[in-house]
C-alpha cells in the first residue's frame, strides 16, 4: 500500500507535466511504418475503370508504381464483371458476356524489376465482398456435356464462411486466394503463345485467340485498338501466371513469377472465396475483394524460373478437411463415347473402352461418382452437387505410373454439411 501511495504522490506532484506529455501523444493506431500503395476500383464495370484491364499486352501502361516491400492493396471485380446480386436467377447466367472475362486490377509497375528477374508476390490479406456466386454456364466446365443448362448459387459471405439459400444446410469455410494473378507478357512471349495456341486451334483443339470485342483497355486491345491482333485473352494460365486457380496459393504463401517486361506489370483479379481442386463447374465462389500483397525482386532468377512457382509454410494444413468421403477414377470409358476435351482426337479413340495414361478421363469418372454420392446420400440435386463439387471437392492425382490406368481421387469435404 505504501508503494502505491508514493507512486500516486509522484504522479500528483508532476501531474501538469505528465498531462502535457500524454496529451501530445497520438493514439497507437496512428503509428505507421510501411508504405501503402492502394489501387481502387471505380465505376460499375471494367470499361468504366481506368485501373482495369481484361487482356494482356506489354503496351498496357501501369496504373501505379510501387517499391519492393510496399504493401500493395488492389480492389478487384468478380470474374465475369457481372451485375449479379443475391436475387439473381438461373436465366441471368445466360446473359453474361464472356468477352468481358476476366477483369484485372493493374498493372502495377514494381520499381527496380527488369525482364529476366523473378517477382516474388506474398499474399498478405484478402477482404471479401459480402456477396459471391457460383454458376454453371452452358458449354463451359469440366462436365459441360452432362450439364447443359444455366444455374446459379448466390452466396452470403463473411470472414468465416459462405452460406446460400440455394444450398440449405451447407456452410463453406473461407479459404480465399487469388484465382488470377500474374505479370505482363513481352512481345517474344506473345509470338510464342500465338504460334502454339494457333497451332492447337488449327488441329481442332480449343484455343481462345485474340478477340477485341469487349477488350480493355479499348485504346490498345479494343476493336479500334493499336494492338488488337496481339492482346491475349485472360482465360488460360500461361508462363506469366494469370488464371491459375490454384487454391493452395493461400494467405502467407509466396508466388514466384518470371518477369517479361521491365517493371513486371503485376495484376490481380478473379478472387475466389473458396474452391475445390479442379473448379469443376467452371466457377468457384467468385467475388470481388480487396487484396493486399507485398513484393520482392529476385534478380536474374528468370533464367531458372520460367513458369510460375510458389512456396510457403504450414498454410496448406488449414485447408484440409477434418472429415471426408472420396471416390476414385481410372481412364475407362464406354465405346462410342468421346469426352469433350478429346474430341479433336475422336478418330483414334471413339471405339476404345480404355484410354492410355489419361488423367482427364480418370478425373471425370471420379467426379461423376462423387456427384452421385452427394445426390444419393446428401439429398442434393445433380446441379447443386456439381456446383458444390466446384467449391468443396478436391481432385487429387494418386499415381501416374501404373500403366495404362492413372488414378484420380475426388475428395469431398464433409465439413461443409452442417445439418
Amino acid at each position: 500500500m505504501t508503494s502505491v501511495k508514493i507512486l500516486a504522490g509522484v504522479l500528483t506532484g508532476c501531474g501538469v507535466a505528465l498531462g502535457l506529455a500524454w496529451s501530445a501523444q497520438a493514439d497507437t493506431g496512428d503509428v505507421k511504418w510501411e508504405t501503402h500503395v492502394v489501387v481502387e476500383r471505380s465505376g460499375d464495370h471494367c470499361s468504366d475503370d481506368p485501373n482495369c484491364m481484361n487482356r494482356y499486352h506489354p503496351a498496357i501502361p501501369p496504373v501505379a508504381h510501387a517499391n519492393p516491400g510496399d504493401l500493395i492493396t488492389l480492389s478487384t471485380r468478380d470474374a465475369v464483371d457481372s451485375n449479379f446480386t443475391l436475387d439473381s436467377v438461373d436465366a441471368d447466367v445466360s446473359a453474361i458476356d464472356l468477352n468481358l472475362v476476366h477483369p484485372m486490377t493493374g498493372p502495377v509497375y514494381i520499381n527496380g524489376s527488369k525482364r529476366g528477374d523473378v517477382l516474388a508476390v506474398t499474399l498478405i490479406d484478402i477482404e471479401p465482398d459480402e456477396y459471391g456466386w457460383t454458376f454453371i454456364v452452358p458449354g463451359f466446365g469440366f462436365l459441360r456435356d452432362l450439364y447443359p443448362d444455366p444455374y446459379i448459387t448466390n452466396w452470403r459471405l463473411s470472414r468465416t464462411h459462405a452460406e446460400s439459400d440455394q444450398m440449405p444446410g451447407i456452410e463453406v469455410p473461407m479459404a480465399a486466394f487469388m484465382g488470377s494473378v500474374g505479370v505482363l507478357v513481352g512481345d517474344p512471349e506473345i509470338d510464342a503463345i500465338l504460334e502454339r495456341e494457333g497451332g492447337l486451334a488449327a488441329a481442332g483443339g480449343i484455343a481462345l485467340m485474340p478477340e477485341p470485342t469487349g477488350a480493355q483497355p479499348a485504346a490498345i486491345c479494343g476493336p479500334e485498338g493499336s494492338h488488337k491482333e496481339r492482346c491475349l485473352r485472360t482465360i488460360p494460365p500461361r508462363e506469366n501466371g494469370g488464371n491459375m486457380d490454384v487454391r493452395q496459393m493461400q494467405i502467407g504463401t509466396t508466388l514466384l513469377l518470371p518477369c517479361f517486361v521491365d517493371g513486371c506489370g503485376l495484376f490481380i483479379g478473379d478472387v475466389h472465396y473458396a474452391q475445390g481442386d479442379g473448379e469443376v463447374s467452371g466457377t468457384a465462389i467468385e467475388m470481388g475483394a480487396r487484396v493486399s500483397v507485398r513484393t520482392a525482386i529476385r534478380k536474374g532468377q528468370g533464367a531458372f524460373i520460367k513458369w510460375p512457382h510458389f512456396e510457403g509454410g504450414a498454410q496448406l494444413k488449414a485447408i484440409e478437411p477434418s472429415s471426408f468421403y472420396a471416390t476414385t477414377g481410372v481412364p475407362v470409358k464406354k465405346p462410342g463415347f468421346v469426352p469433350p476435351p478429346h474430341q479433336y482426337l475422336s478418330d483414334k479413340i471413339i471405339d476404345l473402352g480404355q484410354l492410355n495414361e489419361d488423367l482427364t478421363m480418370a478425373a471425370r469418372n471420379a467426379l461423376i461418382d462423387i456427384i452421385d454420392y452427394m445426390v444419393r446420400e446428401k439429398g442434393l440435386t445433380r446441379e447443386q452437387a456439381y456446383m458444390l463439387a466446384s467449391v468443396a471437392v478436391d481432385l487429387r492425382i494418386g499415381q501416374v505410373v501404373d500403366l495404362p490406368n492413372y488414378i484420380v481421387s475426388a475428395i469431398l469435404n464433409l465439413d461443409v454439411f452442417v445439418e
